[in-house]
């Protein structure tokens, strides 16, 4: 007996204030064109809608303060995303969210909670990303926010970007897998050791091998949950594999890897939603990073060799 797949809704995040350098606002328009829509389609999925949430452009706003730049937008385009996400989980649908930096991830998680706690029930989360993303304003040595936005979501750092659609804490630490990292601010370190969360760096993926690590982070993010949200920032992946980003790291997951995680993500059919950040195609090389990560998302639902 064959499930029924739900519909998709790809919700695009054209956003690059959380960041330095620019260019992830032009993310989901590569990814579209890589052909996003038409891969699920192949996979049995219905696509029922493609929209965007509105964003403002850098060059007509003011940064604000230097610990949280442009918190008022970001916090305003995350506010959005949150509804729109919880929407389109009301309605029977998956969001699959393309970015945009990675602070767009306080909208979205703050969505996907909201929706689950109106039922009673708790998310886990899987964070996959070359960086820890735990710095608060006054930790963080840039003031970018997307440096910033699991820290928020486990309910600490600024209030308000901690406190979308009321969700503090969005997530429980015990839910929460950190993986792939490799790359971490001095003040960030202790916070990380602190928050109660698991954490996979590329030492741990390297010896434990990503069978294994897949199979801890997924009993992890599913202990007493609804479900999970995959957090995917293309800069996990080893720059040779995904070279347009503005954050590359040398020494990432493979693309095999990859893969693998993804694939052991679909076949527990406990994901939620989905989101891919920091693709900066200006950045790229004739848009294959676009392409991969498209190859990545049908990964995450349910594509299989055989």
């Amino acid at each position: 007996m064959t499930t029924q797949k739900k519909p998709v809704h790809i919700i695009g995040v054209p956003l690059d204030l959380g960041a330095s350098r620019r260019g992830t606002d032009a993310g989901p328009s590569a990814v579209r064109v890589a052909g996003l829509s038409k891969s699920l389609v192949k996979l049995g999925y219905e696509v029922t809608v493609e929209s965007d949430i509105p964003v403002p452009t850098l060059e007509t706003r003011q940064a604000g303060s230097r610990k949280a730049r442009f918190k008022k937008e970001i916090l305003e385009v995350c506010t959005r995303l949150a509804e729109v996400t919880r929407d389109t989980l009301a309605a029977g649908e998956i969001p699959l969210v393309i970015g945009g930096d990675h602070s767009i991830a306080m909208g979205t998680v703050a969505g996907v909670v909201a929706h689950f706690r109106q039922q009673q029930g708790e998310i886990g989360l899987i964070w996959f990303d070359a960086h820890g993303d735990m710095n608060l304003p006054e930790s963080s040595p840039s003031g970018n926010i997307h440096g910033m936005p699991l820290a928020h979501l486990l309910g600490h750092g600024d209030p308000d970007l901690a406190n979308i659609l009321g969700q503090r804490p969005a997530v429980k630490p015990e839910n929460v897998v950190l993986l792939g990292i490799r790359d971490i601010d001095d003040n960030e370190r202790k916070i990380i050791r602190e928050s109660g969360i698991k954490v996979f760096t590329m030492s741990d993926i390297d010896e434990l091998g990503m069978t294994d690590v897949s199979r801890q982070t997924l009993e992890i993010v599913t202990a007493n949950t609804a479900g999970f949200h995959i957090s995917f920032d293309v800069d996990g992946c080893d720059p040779t594999v995904i070279p347009g980003s503005g954050t590359l790291v040398p020494g990432g997951v493979s693309f095999r890897e990859a893969h693998q995680l993804l694939e052991n993500c679909a076949k527990t059919g406990r994901m939620t939603s989905m989101e891919v950040v920091e693709l900066n195609p200006f950045l790229d090389q004739a848009n294959i990073s676009a392409e991969r990560a498209v190859a990545l998302v049908q990964s995450a639902f349910g594509r299989s060799i055989l």
